[in-house]
């Protein structure tokens, strides 16, 4: 029998956009940097993207695809409450939509062993975790992550106050595990369990049983042996178990006093661990409380400390990304956040001297994301994890803005060329949109970009005629091909300059482009106002019974009873 895959559906699973992969414009004004070097190890080449975040991972996908170790993203809940920065109040389907886009090419700019962190709440948690499932494979889900994001019941609460926020832990593939993701620091009760009551001079230590579960009964039968306490008491392991180690290894460790047998001599052997010896952390739990990562609270009051009331109400507090960078990631990583808000994972990762893109389009990117970035890196906040990470300032940011559509409509409905493109920016843009990498040559003036060592491309919007293909032609070379895009040529037809110089592959714009993209799109973001209405659904025919949908909401169709 054929195993049947499940899926999640939704109206409009399968419309999907055809995003413009736009070029990224540096604004030097608003990009920043120390004044000098604070360590070896400064990051300077971060990037902040200030745009539709949709639209800047598409943007980011050519460059940055397999690059990034870890992303950590905090979407909007979709509650239906009216957040001051965020409209939060999406149709499920429309949600679902909307995150799948992006999950898609977040999946594709993770490196192997890369992983994603998603917060949400139990509104649409469980619905993400199996959009989750279908975009990176139910193989892959990590853990779910239950974050103590209060300390105190709300009274507000209806039946039950709700004092915890998911984290969905996703990898891109099985080399996550392979690899090992990094241990979390003891903390300072975790430390407290090993004590030293006999005075041992190895110092500190804690019991682990001696006896283990026996796999193979015949050839674990030697490390049955009896075992006499200091109370003269024998004792063997029980059935199915046996001793960890065989019997001159235990007399060798019994000797040096790395076993117990309690305090009156007479308990069941057990081995100890030293605190020297130990590893220097502890395997993450899936229960993480508000005072090993803070809470809310904690997250509110670091962002009142760096802007006073600033409007937001959902901010995460720097511990709880700072727990999850140390899982993930280890220094110089690449970590991104394409749903920035106040810049809370920008401000940690840097601190911890991780790489970072954020990506914003609130305006609250230019009034608490720069704002803040700057104070880190001039070593002026003192909030957060600056303490624990004895961080010092250093590094800097690079600010982009996408740039506009490359295409718009004339006056008479024609797409064209965008008038805001100079010959840099449109070459730049279709090297994009033709796979190429952008790197223009300083000597060879047809040299735009390269796909290969060997295959290269040329962008003009001047006219070409025929009597300028055999000279470019012999320039590029026998063993090199050269795709030229212009705006028209002259004298000879495609197919025929292809005939007669196999090296070149002549191409207009904006033709060649006019169906790839959805041209002049500036806004996907996460916002009920910014989606096309739905057509209105047809008058039902006289001999129709009427149809409508079910309570609810997820789209089933029923007739009515009568």
């Amino acid at each position: 029998m054929k195993k049947q895959k499940l899926e999640l559906t939704w109206i409009g699973k399968d419309k999907r956009p055809k995003l413009e992969p736009r070029i990224l414009l540096e604004d030097p004004s608003r990009s920043y940097h120390a004044k000098q070097r604070v360590t070896e190890n400064d990051i300077f080449d971060n990037r902040l993207i200030f745009g539709d975040n949709l639209l800047a991972l598409k943007a980011l996908e050519q460059e940055f695809a397999g690059k990034v170790k870890c992303v950590f993203i905090d979407p909007p809940y979709n509650t239906g409450s009216a957040f001051t920065h965020y409209d939060d109040g999406l149709e499920h389907s429309i949600w679902l939509s909307l995150m799948r886009d992006r999950l898609e090419i977040i999946r594709n700019l993770l490196s192997e062993d890369g992983s994603l962190w998603i917060t949400i709440d139990d509104n649409e948690a469980h619905y993400l975790k199996v959009l989750c499932d279908e975009v990176f494979g139910r193989v892959n889900f990590v853990a779910n992550v239950v974050w103590e994001k209060v300390y105190t019941p709300k009274s507000n609460g209806r039946g039950l106050s709700s004092d915890h926020d998911h984290i969905l832990v996703f990898s891109k593939s099985s080399e996550w595990y392979e690899k090992g993701w990094n241990l979390v620091p003891r903390s300072e009760e975790q430390k407290g369990r090993f004590r030293n009551p006999d005075k041992d001079p190895s110092g500190p230590w804690r019991t682990y049983p001696l006896d283990v579960r026996t796999e193979d009964g015949a050839r674990r039968e030697k490390y049955r042996y009896e075992i006499t306490l200091p109370s003269g008491r024998k004792v063997k392991p029980a059935v199915g178990r046996h001793w960890a180690y065989p019997e001159e290894e235990f007399k060798r460790r019994r000797d040096a006093g790395e076993i117990y047998f309690g305090k009156k001599g007479d308990a069941m052997p057990t081995r100890k661990v030293y605190l020297k010896d130990a590893k220097q952390g502890v395997i993450a739990r899936t229960w993480w409380t508000y005072k090993e990562v803070g809470g809310n609270q904690d997250a509110k009051r670091e962002i009142l400390a760096l802007f006073g009331d600033s409007g937001f109400i959902t901010p995460k507090p720097e511990a709880l990304i700072q727990r999850i960078l140390t899982i993930a990631t280890n220094k110089g990583d690449l970590v991104l956040d394409s749903f920035a808000g106040s810049g809370t994972t920008g401000a940690v990762a840097h601190k911890m001297g991780r790489r970072w893109i954020m990506v914003e389009l609130g305006e609250h990117c230019h009034t608490h994301i720069i704002p803040r970035m700057k104070k880190v890196i001039d070593g002026e906040d003192p909030g957060g994890i600056t303490k624990a990470v004895d961080w010092k300032g250093g590094g800097g940011f690079r600010y982009y803005r996408l740039a506009p559509s490359l295409l718009e409509k004339d006056k008479w409905g024609n797409w064209v060329i965008n008038q805001e493109y100079h010959a840099a920016m449109l070459a730049e843009a279709l090297c994009k949109l033709e796979g190429f990498t952008y790197a223009p040559s300083e000597t060879i003036w047809w040299q735009h970009g390269h796909s290969s060592e060997n295959d290269f491309i040329y962008v003009t919007t001047q006219n070409l005629a025929v009597s300028q293909l055999p000279a470019l032609s012999e320039e590029v070379g026998e063993g090199r091909s050269l795709l030229v895009l212009c705006s028209a040529f002259r004298g000879i037809s495609a197919a025929k300059a292809a005939e007669r110089w196999p090296n070149l592959t002549i191409k207009k714009i904006p033709k060649v482009v006019l169906s790839r993209c959805e041209w002049g799109h500036d806004d996907y973001s996460l916002n009920v106002a910014n989606l096309p209405m739905a057509e209105p659904e047809p008058e039902p025919k006289k001999s129709e019974k009427p149809k409508r949908e079910s309570a609810s909401g997820q789209g089933t169709l029923f007739e009515e009873d009568g």
